[in-house]
């Protein structure tokens, strides 16, 4: 973030901030976190045609033979309906067969996913939570995802 530090006081306080090509959920908290108002990236879709997901407790590699079996949704608090509708053993399998659905759904699962996270975000501008918003987010994601079943 040294960049973004050294670079945002030169900006008007009072015009949007644009970001380009940061995608980590993590960075883009951190940029949010320095005043950045918008960003637009690749990375939820290029995750998803490379079987990532991105998830609360940080990412997943459904091509990972440790999914073969696993009944569990991406993320058991994620509304979207790869989520609601799919385990993780499906998506493993789509992956593992080449099938464009798998792809599809890991890519629809991380759109909401970053939406989610910018909706927490605007939250918490709006609250006044930032800081405590940001904590939290935090420690999820250093949680790692959960041993498998």
């Amino acid at each position: 973030f040294a960049t973004l530090d050294t670079t945002l006081p030169m900006l008007p306080a009072d015009r949007p901030r644009y970001l380009m090509g940061v995608g980590r959920p993590a960075d883009i908290v951190g940029a949010v976190a320095r005043g950045i108002d918008m960003f637009d990236c690749v990375m939820p879709t290029r995750a998803g045609r490379t079987a990532q997901a991105f998830t609360r407790r940080g990412e997943l590699n459904l091509r990972n033979a440790r999914h073969r079996d696993d009944p569990r949704p991406i993320d058991e608090r994620c509304a979207c309906p790869a989520c609601k509708s799919h385990s993780r053993a499906y998506l493993h399998h789509l992956i593992r067969s080449e099938e464009i659905l798998g792809s599809m759904l890991l890519t629809w699962h991380n759109l909401h996913y970053y939406q989610d996270v910018m909706r927490g975000l605007r939250g918490a501008i709006e609250s006044g939570s930032l800081g405590h918003w940001i904590a939290a987010f935090t420690r999820e994601q250093d949680l790692g995802d959960i041993l498998p079943l």
